[in-house]
């Protein structure tokens, strides 16, 4: 990928470009620029730029601006810049939405301008409790503790059965996640497409001041390999909250997902660790992506005379 100044924002520290063609994406990067950098150290990418490259794997002729609403001082798209994209993207982040320092506030508001330009939005982990409080719902720490590495059993609800979010997904199914907080109340105008024992909200439409969002608590865009990088990064964490007993049994299981993510045929890792088609094949596993750019973004560009 190819990243160049963003058009149209006159400070490069708050945004970027990953050049491409054709559907204008503004995907934005929900981590401070400490996470972000560390998370460029460890994966070779920020989680905006991967975001991004999903995008443009699903449709090669995608333009993706990226933005930065924690940094101070970010230059960020006003209504008229909203209504300008096809589509947006709301990444995960390291932040806890429940302390409302600046950095948070910022993405707050920034969300907000976002249903009023009425552009399809679309958000993972962070992203749906970005939108939710926006809309007046509320996220708190989960009860029932971390959800790390896939969350299980995803259930379509009723209304989540005939969807267009979780068009070919199957009635139950595994995704990658990791997140210790969750929608404990939903807005007023919103549906519950997914739930699972773990998270009531696993995946949910939100309609506000016009606009409309689909949301997942777990994270279609994480490829295996950024997954392992994640949870190596977390190793004490992962230690502390008992998932494993010593960094070797985290950087064996971060192994394990690394090789799956180059070798997604080995059968003997996917039954070791309960992983099947809907997380080792791509199209499966960024389906909720995909039928947001399909269902959402080309329709509306369609609507709005832009096809």
């Amino acid at each position: 990928m190819l990243l160049a100044a963003t058009r149209g924002f006159d400070k490069p520290a708050s945004t970027k470009r990953v050049t491409m063609m054709g559907l204008r994406f503004l995907v934005v990067e929900g981590n401070t620029r400490s996470a972000r950098e560390a998370h460029r150290a460890a994966y070779g990418q920020m989680l905006s730029e991967s975001y991004a490259g999903v995008i443009h794997d699903i449709e090669r002729d995608a333009v993706c601006d990226i933005a930065f609403p924690t940094d101070e001082g970010a230059n960020l798209p006003d209504r008229a810049g909203l209504e300008s994209y096809d589509g947006i993207v709301l990444t995960g982040s390291h932040l806890n939405i429940y302390d409302r320092s600046p950095e948070i506030t910022r993405q707050i508001d920034l969300m907000r301008a976002i249903y009023a330009s009425r552009t399809p939005s679309f958000g993972s982990c962070w992203g749906l409790q970005v939108a939710a409080v926006a809309a007046e719902g509320d996220v708190q720490k989960n009860p029932l503790g971390r959800e790390v590495g896939f969350a299980r059993r995803l259930r379509r609800t009723e209304a989540g059965r005939g969807h267009p979010m979780l068009e070919g997904r199957p009635e139950v199914y595994d995704a990658p996640a990791i997140h210790l907080d969750m929608v404990t109340t939903l807005p007023k105008d919103a549906t519950i497409i997914a739930t699972n024992p773990v998270s009531e909200v696993q995946a949910a439409e939100i309609r506000q001041d016009g606009g409309t969002f689909w949301g997942v608590q777990y994270h279609p865009e994480f490829s295996l390999g950024e997954l392992a990088v994640i949870i190596r990064m977390r190793t004490e964490l992962m230690i502390r909250e008992g998932f494993c007993r010593t960094a070797e049994e985290v950087h064996s299981y971060a192994d394990d997902l690394t090789i799956l993510d180059k070798e997604p045929s080995r059968f003997d890792l996917a039954w070791r660790h309960g992983i099947d088609a809907e997380v080792l094949d791509v199209n499966c596993r960024t389906r909720e992506i995909r039928n947001f750019i399909e269902h959402r973004v080309k329709v509306e560009k369609s609507a709005r005379g832009r096809g």
